[in-house]
């Protein structure tokens, strides 16, 4: 076999599904979602077709420079060192400013369980607009764990409470991100310690990651991409 043979039969391609699919409680997915994140797959499913999501997503992210622009003494206002933040990073829930106020959980946890901090006086729509592209994409992350427990009870048996639908309906940890990529010229060297920091900050403990579209076409298709492994979101926990 040659190279480019042997690069081509390695060739794989995005799952698609579209929104009016994941609509539909009557449809089989079976076969795309094992395609997406079975064994041979590569792990991540496109939601083509999201009503809202173009819009959503075009708010948000035109204020992530204005964010980054803000007065250093009001930015200052915006860290929480409990929660080992990174620059040029928004960490926040987009369903419940106080996940829990349970002293403990948040001292455990601090990224994941610790309040919502907002630039309100010098940023309000930053919130809504939050808040609004976030709670979308839960409702379709969740529109999509309903099939991927349709999958899974095909081979084992599984309690109605244990499915990744209901597991992600119980949580109160649901979190976005929103980076904003500094120029180069206006960045320094990272030392040691902030690399450390960064790879720390940059693991995922979550049952589903869900990365938004940047290119046109994807914003005109309403394009949302997740990368899920199915075979082993049983040993995941959503805090």
């Amino acid at each position: 076999m040659t190279c480019s043979s042997a690069a081509v039969s390695l060739t794989l391609r995005t799952v698609t599904i579209s929104y009016s699919e994941l609509k539909d409680k009557n449809a089989d997915l079976s076969m795309k979602i094992e395609q997406g994140f079975g064994p041979n797959g590569l792990g991540i499913l496109s939601v083509t077709d999201v009503p809202g999501f173009s819009s959503l997503h075009q708010n948000l992210l035109h204020l992530a420079p204005r964010l980054a622009n803000l007065p250093e003494d009001v930015k200052k206002d915006l860290e929480d060192h409990h929660s080992r933040y990174v620059e040029g990073l928004l960490l926040c829930n987009p369903l419940l400013d106080v996940p829990t106020t349970e002293t403990h959980l948040i001292q455990m946890y601090p990224s994941y369980c610790g309040s919502n901090i907002w630039p309100h006086s010098a940023l309000p729509e930053l919130e809504v607009a939050f808040k609004a592209l976030g709670k979308l994409i839960v409702d379709v992350r969740l529109m999509l764990a309903y099939y991927c427990d349709q999958y899974v009870c095909k081979g084992m048996k599984m309690k109605g409470n244990e499915g990744l639908e209901q597991i992600l309906l119980r949580s109160q940890c649901h979190k976005g991100h929103l980076l904003y990529y500094f120029p180069a010229q206006q960045r320094s060297p990272p030392t040691r310690e902030k690399l450390f920091c960064y790879c720390g900050q940059r693991r995922r403990n979550s049952m589903t990651k869900w990365r938004m579209n940047k290119s046109r076409e994807g914003e005109e298709r309403g394009q949302l991409s997740t990368q899920q492994r199915v075979c082993n979101w049983r040993y995941l926990r959503v805090i």
